[in-house]
């Protein structure tokens, strides 16, 4: 059986320890790729039965050190068959160093410590996309979903006088659907789960979106620009 091919988040955590051991590939004997590939075996990425007997094994891990390596443009020789992933992580890394560090530290974090089962949902494109890896993507998400935070922000925002409009393109719900839009509008974190780590959030990191605006502040243009703020987008906006 073939095992199933490496995920953005898996990504992350092999390439982070190449950065910290100088951009080198580490052996499949080194302490620090035993302990990823315990790690690899028990984040809820793959189903089980798509797994062999040698999934992610040391040998498997210290491989895959080797073809971030390669794929730094500094390395000297032939690189190894890595794939169009693995050079988007390397490019993430080499672009936004400290980043990407505590994207790998956040999700070996929630892998460790949990809750880490991916909500049952059907998968979608844009998280398995998500610089940040597909397990803190769906936490962020999640925590956007929160109800209770999410009808504090509202309750916040109309007690200040304000209407329920996207902060970015000014989009009321309400005005477009009438009373079926009465009361609608999303809530969005401006720092994603893998910047801002454990923190606790007050009602001024979040922001009142349109579906639309949302969507666009999640969407990554290249490893350069990940993300965005609402603020970042409004000065996208081309009409």
């Amino acid at each position: 059986m073939r095992n199933p091919s490496w995920q953005r988040d898996e990504l992350l955590l092999a390439c982070a320890l190449v950065v910290q051991n100088g951009w080198k590939e580490l052996r499949e004997n080194d302490l620090q790729v035993m302990d990823l590939s315990d790690l690899l075996q028990v984040l809820p990425l793959h189903p089980v039965e798509t797994r062999s007997v040698k999934f992610r094994s040391t040998g498997s891990v210290s491989r895959k050190t080797a073809d971030l390596a390669t794929a730094h443009p500094s390395y000297q020789g032939p690189p190894t068959r890595g794939g169009r992933l693995d050079k988007e992580v390397v490019a993430a890394f080499i672009a936004r160093p400290e980043e990407m560090l505590a994207a790998a530290e956040r999700i070996r974090n929630v892998a460790v410590n949990g809750p880490f089962q991916l909500p049952a949902e059907p998968p979608d494109p844009d998280d398995e996309a998500a610089p940040e890896g597909r397990l803190l993507a769906r936490l962020h998400h999640a925590r956007e979903r929160d109800p209770k935070l999410r009808a504090r922000k509202i309750k916040s925002v109309l007690a200040a006088g304000g209407s329920l409009r996207c902060e970015v393109c000014d989009f009321s719900f309400a005005e477009t659907y009438g009373s079926l839009g009465d009361g609608y509008i999303e809530v969005h974190h401006t720092l994603p789960l893998h910047v801002s780590g454990e923190t606790t959030t007050s009602l001024d990191d979040l922001a009142l979106l349109c579906s639309n605006c949302h969507r666009m502040c999640h969407r990554s243009a290249s490893p350069e620009e990940p993300w965005r703020t609402p603020t970042a987008l409004r000065a996208l906006l081309t009409n």
